[in-house]
């Protein structure tokens, strides 16, 4: 099967450019059973593909997402490779192992780079906003990563517009590299936060986005259309439902099957479209199991939204009704 031809985007104001689609790590590799040969072939599959963004954390399966990508990135040529990961959440019961605080940035980035095995990371985010711990001294280990060779650029996840305003306001007047990139979940039945919240201060200060589910954890894919099926990831993890998994998101999802079926391809492929066009995205974060997965969502590629389609859509699923669930 012949791959559609990449595309790239700059992130916001920066000169580095990345892939339209990336592959994030969360819930996908690095998992107990997951194969290492299976993992292998998505990645390379991706590479090859023209996917140059690989997004990961260290929360995701504790650090073994990053080995289990890093064993294969470290067969690419780096210099084609933006590598994100990112840092906050508990990595251990120890009490300065979470947070954004200088101690726990500091650590976690050297551990990092270590289990992926790379001298630099090309993104590094704060996972959420860090509550217990001053912005200034988030902003300033940041800074000093940049500094010194760590990381390229920093970002944010997850944040809001608020928090957004607050960290490029301290980096303006202490003259701190601020943040590039902000990481929001943004999906058709998700979307109110990212337009009304994040987008807009993100503009305003030159930010990149990177979108993650964007799919709403597979239902926007007809997976979950009569039900939850015994085995599937939402069926495993019920938290997952919360906000996403509603009898109103499922119907939509089916009437949704209706513009997908005329244009000829699958409501993934539709739904990672929609997700692409919309103001202000640098790459749309893909997570696939499988390697026929990947190839469906690079199917996305060839497809043209036109106005009709996106008022129909736009009504099918108005933002005002979009619940947001959580990572």
């Amino acid at each position: 099967m012949q791959t559609p031809e990449m595309f790239y985007r700059s992130l916001g104001r920066c000169g580095t450019r990345v892939s339209v689609f990336g592959l994030g790590g969360w819930l996908s590799y690095g998992e107990s059973g997951a194969d290492p040969q299976t993992v292998r072939t998505i990645l390379t599959t991706a590479f090859d593909a023209g996917i140059n963004f690989f997004d990961i954390a260290d929360i995701y399966s504790k650090g073994e997402a990053e080995r289990a990508m890093g064993r294969v990135l470290a067969d690419f040529p780096r210099h084609e490779l933006v590598v994100s990961s990112k840092v906050f959440f508990p990595m251990s019961d120890e009490v300065n192992d979470r947070g954004l605080s200088r101690k726990h940035i500091f650590e976690s980035v050297h551990g990092s780079l270590q289990r992926i095995g790379t001298d630099y990371l090309d993104i590094y985010f704060c996972h959420r906003f860090d509550e217990s711990t001053p912005v200034e001294e988030t902003a300033q280990a940041m800074d000093d990563l940049v500094r010194q060779g760590k990381i390229l650029y920093w970002g944010t996840s997850e944040w809001t517009g608020a928090q957004l305003h607050q960290v490029h306001r301290i980096c303006d007047k202490r003259n701190l590299h601020p943040p590039q990139v902000e990481q929001p979940q943004l999906s058709l039945i998700a979307r109110r936060k990212f337009e009304q919240d994040v987008r807009p201060v993100a503009l305003e200060y030159g930010m990149g986005m990177v979108v993650w589910s964007p799919l709403g954890m597979g239902i926007l894919t007809g997976k979950y259309d009569k039900g939850l099926s015994p085995g599937s990831r939402m069926a495993r993890e019920q938290w997952l439902c919360k906000g996403r998994y509603t009898e109103q998101n499922l119907e939509r999802v089916r009437r949704f099957k209706v513009f997908a079926d005329e244009l000829g391809c699958s409501r993934a492929q539709l739904a990672l479209a929609w997700a692409r066009d919309q103001a202000g995205v640098s790459s749309v974060i893909l997570g696939a199991p499988r390697p026929e997965q990947l190839q469906d969502n690079l199917g996305a590629l060839t497809l043209a939204i036109d106005e009709d389609l996106k008022q129909n859509l736009d009504n099918l699923f108005p933002t005002a009704g979009a619940e947001e669930g959580e990572e």
